[in-house]
């Protein structure tokens, strides 16, 4: 790390998780952050969904919740970026202090339930980028009193067609109560019939992707690929944040409701990835998230059986040069392994990583 990162982190640290989300967007906005240009290498090329990523590595959901910085995002050496969770409405989200550091297991846990300016503020804001080149997905969901969550979906699908690179499902959220309640068998295939509905109806039809929770057991598994199989899904991001407290019961945030991610999410989101390639037809491709720190995480991800990864937490603790350092490193390997693309290591560990045991 840059004694300029080194800085700039003891100086964010300083200031409560949410204030220092704040200050970096502000200083994405005003180019203050140093440029890290994207790593330029065929082999990290990835095509999918119809759509052909410069690199692997993207970030999640829930930095740029309000289209404020995708651009900045993308120059910050990131193949892809995904904007929101937006909801139709603006919703300020659960009361604060509602985001916790845990600073030496580089984890997160947050409760902030789907905070944004609604879709009219990131409609507007999107629609001045329009032309400019980059992938930006549009993670949308439903309002927290809302009388019909699946409306919701709809009414997300129908605003932003014509200018989301693609669109994620987002129904895994722990923050949204009863929303984690769509991934049931048929709750799910009415949500999914209503949201491929509605983009019929749009003149542009972007890929539509399912975010999954952490949290399943073998029969919900099961009964959530039997829905995918049958669906006209473009893939499926496993995972969200997880309500389980492995392996920080300890740390004095422990006891804080929400969900966890960063690196503690790392071994249950390899595995459920893992276990989803085994459920789900192989047309179906994954997008792994949940720990993704270093090459090493993101290696095993792909092995694991994703085709593309995403992170958010870990860059709060590694730097906005995460994305360029580990596509650099991914190089590195490739080299050093024979490896010509991400598709040939794509699952090749599949068997061994959902066979893990997954601690409660």
């Amino acid at each position: 790390m840059s004694l300029f990162q080194s800085l700039g982190r003891k100086a964010l640290f300083s200031l409560d998780p949410e204030t220092a989300h704040g200050v970096s967007i502000t200083a994405l906005k005003a180019g203050l952050l140093p440029p890290c240009p994207a790593v330029n290498d065929p082999r990290l090329a990835v095509e999918l969904a119809g759509l052909e990523f410069p690199n692997p590595v993207g970030l999640a959901a829930g930095y740029d919740k309000n289209a404020e910085v995708p651009d900045a995002v993308l120059k910050l050496g990131f193949g892809f970026t995904e904007i929101g969770t937006i909801t139709p409405r603006p919703q300020p989200g659960n009361p604060k202090p509602r985001l916790f550091r845990l600073v030496e297991e580089r984890g997160v846990i947050n409760r902030l339930g789907f905070n944004n300016e609604g879709h009219a503020a990131a409609l507007n804001r999107l629609e001045a980028r329009r032309g400019r080149p980059g992938i930006v997905g549009v993670n949308i969901g439903a309002n927290k009193d809302s009388e019909d969550f699946v409306a919701d979906y709809m009414k997300g699908v129908q605003a932003f067609a014509h200018l989301a690179s693609y669109f994620t499902v987002n129904i895994s959220s722990p923050n949204t109560p009863g929303l984690r309640n769509l991934q049931a068998g048929e709750a799910l295939e009415r949500l999914l019939g209503e949201v491929f509905e509605a983009r019929s109806k749009t003149s542009r039809q972007p890929p539509v992707f399912l975010k999954l929770a952490p949290d399943l057991d073998t029969a919900a598994v099961k009964e959530i690929a039997k829905v995918i199989n049958r669906s006209e899904l473009d893939g499926v991001m496993v995972s969200n944040t997880t309500l389980s407290r492995h392996g920080v019961e300890h740390h004095r945030h422990a006891g804080e409701a929400g969900g966890l991610s960063g690196r503690p999410l790392f071994e249950r989101s390899t595995i459920m990835l893992a276990r989803f390639r085994e459920a789900i037809d192989t047309r179906f491709p994954l997008i792994g998230i949940g720990g993704v720190g270093d090459r090493e995480a993101a290696w095993a991800k792909f092995e694991a059986g994703a085709s593309l990864v995403q992170l958010y937490s870990c860059m709060v603790f590694e730097g906005p040069q995460i994305a360029r350092s580990i596509c650099k490193d991914l190089v590195t390997r490739m080299d050093r392994d024979g490896v010509s693309s991400i598709g040939e290591i794509t699952g090749r560990k599949t068997a061994k990583w959902a066979a893990r045991h997954l601690e409660e």
